[in-house]
């Protein structure tokens, strides 16, 4: 299947702000005030959803999984709305991958932003229609506190690279190391940017959603993951290598995963996230690079899944190759 772009955002668009999975909190307005801001300096309008403003909850969940999903129908049917960001992620929407309106995705594509518990539906939606989801910042350059995001150099670099992938600014670019990127196995490759959290990613797998394994031809495969046993990221892993995923895939993106490796007073500790990738990939030749800045420790470079790019694990480099809208 071909990526299908969604159509590039131009001044005055409205962006919503959607409750996609956990709830806004009381004590995370002020994120809800960050994000709103983001927005409207990128030159947008911005729409905060009813469940966003609500703060309502079901559990740990924004609504029941027929009201989050009613919401993000709403807005892919919307005309008005020209882009969808999830307020925030959590533990949801894998619960609702079967009622979206995938009918409207095909007719009017827009961007869908987030990462962590959002990796379900990007991939869901890009398995039945091929959208290009932005794997990135709930709202780009905000992650910590936000009186300090707004000033801070890399969050600014973040949030200015998002609004020109968003308006078709940008085609072909360089995405900006922050932390020291490592070579696991060297090597470069082209090929279209698949991935997000780890676990989701397996969900997706195991559904009536799951990418067709042609997706997975020169795919450069991209994982995070965040609070997990690092003994179920190796068993995940393996699911992937059994699947035939590996015997595709052209590169593996390793970002900065977050409590996941065993410190050394841990039982059958040290053990390292690197460890356990290459015990898995074993004899596996493509190109592994690592600790990409994208996860929950953010900001997140952005990574459009279907975009074709271009990793060098040997340099140290990774690029997108073409503009991820229409």
């Amino acid at each position: 299947m071909e990526p299908l772009r969604p159509k590039r955002l131009q001044p005055g668009d409205t962006v919503a702000i959607a409750a996609l999975s956990g709830p806004c909190a009381p004590d995370r307005r002020d994120r809800l005030d960050a994000a709103k801001a983001v927005f409207a300096a990128m030159g947008f309008n911005v729409r905060a959803t009813p469940l966003v403003e609500s703060g309502e909850h079901r559990f740990w969940r924004a609504a029941p999984p027929e009201a989050q999903a009613a919401e993000l129908n709403a807005l892919l049917n919307d005309p008005e709305v020209r882009a969808i960001s999830a307020f925030t992620g959590g533990n949801a929407t894998s619960a609702y991958l079967d009622r979206v309106d995938y009918d409207a995705i095909r007719r009017d594509p827009k961007p869908l932003l987030g990462f962590s518990d959002i990796t379900a539906l990007h991939l869901a939606i890009h398995s039945r229609t091929g959208l290009v989801g932005m794997h990135a910042d709930f709202a780009p350059g905000i992650t910590g506190d936000p009186a300090r995001d707004q000033s801070d150099e890399r969050h600014v670099a973040i949030r200015e690279l998002v609004r020109g992938l968003l308006a078709g600014e940008l085609a072909e670019t360089d995405l900006p190391a922050d932390s020291a990127w490592e070579t696991w196995k060297p090597g470069r490759a082209t090929g279209r940017l698949v991935g997000g959290l780890l676990d989701r990613l397996i969900n997706v797998q195991a559904s009536p959603y799951a990418l067709d394994p042609a997706v997975w031809d020169g795919a450069l495969f991209f994982w995070e993951d965040v609070g997990r046993n690092l003994g179920h990221v190796w068993n995940q892993l393996h699911v992937l290598r059994m699947q035939g995923v590996f015997d595709r895939v052209g590169a593996m993106v390793v970002g900065i995963p977050l409590g996941v490796e065993l410190p050394a007073d841990a039982p059958f500790g040290p053990v390292t996230v690197k460890d356990v990738v290459l015990d898995v990939l074993g004899d596996y030749d493509f190109p592994v690079l690592a600790g990409v800045d994208f996860g929950h420790t953010g900001p997140n470079l952005p990574l459009p899944i279907g975009i074709r790019a271009e990793v060098d694990a040997t340099a140290r480099t990774l690029r997108l190759l073409e503009s991820p809208v229409d």
